[in-house]
Parts: C-alpha cells; sequence; structure tokens
C-alpha cells in the first residue's frame, strides 16, 4: 500500500495528513506535475484554500523561510513520482516576498517546471473584520492597529500580485465558490502571446471586485427588474437576454467595447500582460451585467482574442 500523501507545514509540530475525502485517482501522473505557489493578503482565504488544495491531493507547504525555498524547489524537481502535485504557500513571513517568489519560480523553472501563482486579496474592511472575528495577529502587526498593518502587507506584496497568474478577491466568496474559482483556473497555463480573459459580473452595490482592470458600469441600460415577469430571472435566461440585448444603448455599447477591446488586447500581450480581469457591472448584478458578461464572452472566443472564463459573482445572491 502506497504511503499517505502528507502536507508539511513549517510551523512547530505541524504535519498534517493527507485529507481522506481525496480519492488516490486524482493525482497525476509525474509527467503532468504541477506546482501551485499561493500568495496574498493576510485574512483572504489562503488557509481555506491549502486545505482545498490538500483534498486535492497536492503536498502543502506553509510557513517555509524563503532561504529553503530554492531547496525545496530542487527536491521537487528531483522526486517528481512523489512530489506530482504540490503547492507552496508564500507571504510576508518568508521575509521578502517579491525575492523569494523570484527564486523559487526561477528555481523551478530552471528545471523545467512553471508554476502556476495564485493571488488572494480582500476588501480592507472585510480583512479587518475577519481578524477582529478570529482574533489572530496579523504578521505586520505593530501598535499603529490593524488598518495600517494590512496597508503596508499590500504594498510589500504588491509585486507578488503583479507576477501572479490568477488573482481572486475573495470578499464576498464562500467557501464553495473559492473552490470554484480556484479548481477553474487549476492547471491553466498561460503563454505569453495569448491572453487569459476573465470576465467578472457584479452589482456596485456589493463593491467592484478589486481583481478586475478593467470595469464597465451597465447601469444605463433599462433594467429587467422593473419588469414583473423577468424580475426572478437572471440574465443568464433566454428572456432577460433578449431584453437586454435588444436595446439599442447596449447595442452601441457593445459596438464601443468590441472596438476598444480590438485595440487594447493586442496592446497589452505586447507589454507581456498575461492576464486580463473585466469586471461588467450592474446595480445587483444579476440581469444586465450577466448578459453582457455572456455576450461579450462569446465575442471574444469567437474573435480569439484569447482564453475566455466567466464568473457572475452574484448569481447565487437571488
Amino acid at each position: 500500500m502506497a504511503p499517505a500523501r502528507r502536507s508539511i507545514d513549517a510551523s512547530p509540530g505541524r504535519i498534517a495528513p493527507r485529507s481522506p475525502g481525496a480519492a488516490e485517482s486524482s493525482v497525476k501522473p509525474a509527467l503532468d506535475q504541477h506546482i501551485v505557489i499561493l500568495s496574498g493578503l493576510s485574512g483572504a482565504g489562503k488557509t481555506a484554500a491549502t486545505k482545498l488544495f490538500e483534498d486535492l491531493g497536492y503536498t502543502c507547504v506553509d510557513n517555509l523561510p524563503g532561504e529553503l525555498l530554492p531547496g525545496l524547489a530542487e527536491l521537487v524537481s528531483e522526486d517528481r513520482d512523489r512530489f506530482d502535485r504540490v503547492a507552496i504557500v508564500l507571504d510576508v513571513r518568508a521575509g521578502d516576498a517579491s525575492l523569494a517568489l523570484a527564486a523559487v519560480r526561477g528555481a523551478l523553472e530552471g528545471r523545467g517546471i512553471r508554476p502556476q501563482v495564485f493571488f488572494l486579496e480582500a476588501r480592507d474592511e472585510v480583512l479587518i473584520r475577519r481578524f477582529s472575528e478570529t482574533r489572530h495577529r496579523h504578521p505586520l502587526a505593530d501598535q499603529r492597529g490593524i488598518a495600517s498593518s494590512i496597508a503596508e502587507e499590500r504594498r510589500v506584496l504588491d509585486p507578488v500580485r503583479d507576477e501572479a497568474d490568477v488573482v481572486v478577491d475573495t470578499s464576498d466568496l464562500s467557501l464553495r465558490e473559492l473552490r470554484e474559482r480556484i479548481f477553474a483556473h487549476l492547471g491553466e497555463q498561460e503563454t505569453t502571446d495569448r491572453l487569459a480573459i476573465q470576465l467578472i459580473s457584479f452589482g456596485f452595490k456589493y463593491g467592484v471586485p478589486l481583481e478586475a482592470d478593467l470595469v464597465f458600469d451597465v447601469r444605463f441600460m433599462q433594467n429587467p427588474y422593473y419588469i414583473q415577469e423577468l424580475r426572478q430571472l437572471s440574465g443568464l435566461t433566454e428572456a432577460v437576454r433578449t431584453y437586454v440585448l435588444g436595446q439599442p444603448v447596449t447595442e452601441r455599447f457593445l459596438a464601443f467595447l468590441h472596438e476598444f477591446l480590438t485595440f487594447a488586447i493586442p496592446a497589452y500581450v505586447g507589454e507581456g500582460k498575461t492576464r486580463l480581469a473585466i469586471g461588467i457591472g450592474c446595480t445587483g448584478g444579476y440581469h444586465r451585467s450577466i448578459a453582457i458578461a455572456e455576450a461579450l464572452a462569446a465575442w471574444l472566443r469567437e474573435a480569439d482574442l484569447g482564453t475566455v472564463s466567466v464568473f457572475h459573482r452574484e448569481l447565487d445572491r437571488a
């Protein structure tokens, strides 16, 4: 019988067994080795995400000093059968997080392994509330208070965020939604000449998604919410889609948006950008924004401007 896969945490006394819910059949062969680097703000959900990776059979390494990360990269590359799936948590506890990321990434890529970098973040008020509820100490805590510590952590980790393949705002996500977001991107490897485009429909009443690079406001369109027979239907239904897309202002807006993205996306690629998150927002995020995001996704795929994914943030709020 093969030995159980372990999750390694460099914190004293912590070696967690592999989750019993993870099936052996989910483990990929060595030829399909996948290494994840998980980073982000304290309180943004890295612990929850780590448990999700454990359930998938990943060996998870947390709180390892930055100086030891190149050695870990060497170990992972030399025993690819044993370490076919590895998730490395890297944040401000590693010291110079940007330098640590460059070191471990360089060590892995020098051995022919390209890691996938996830970065988790959340709004300040959400992080403050989470620390208040859990009473955990922020790793950069000082006498200036939690808000100051969060601001400093954002500054320190900003270069890491810029290097990430996937950025996720966890402010309004349940554990199930976080799992879906991670799984949707797991294993994606962007190339330098093809952009990974994520469309996020959202409601302005719940806040703008932090990961959005571009945000478009579609609240100028007539709202299906005020049509009795459409109120309970989402933008995924044909009735709402027809109502939203049939408006003259919608047709003109999409024409402008198509022209802009046809110009901008090749320019982004030319500058070396590998991902682009586009937020489409209406009031509640249930009708207009969903319909527009779906229509835009269909056009982007037809135009072959990149690899397209769609996330409807408020779909489960109704």
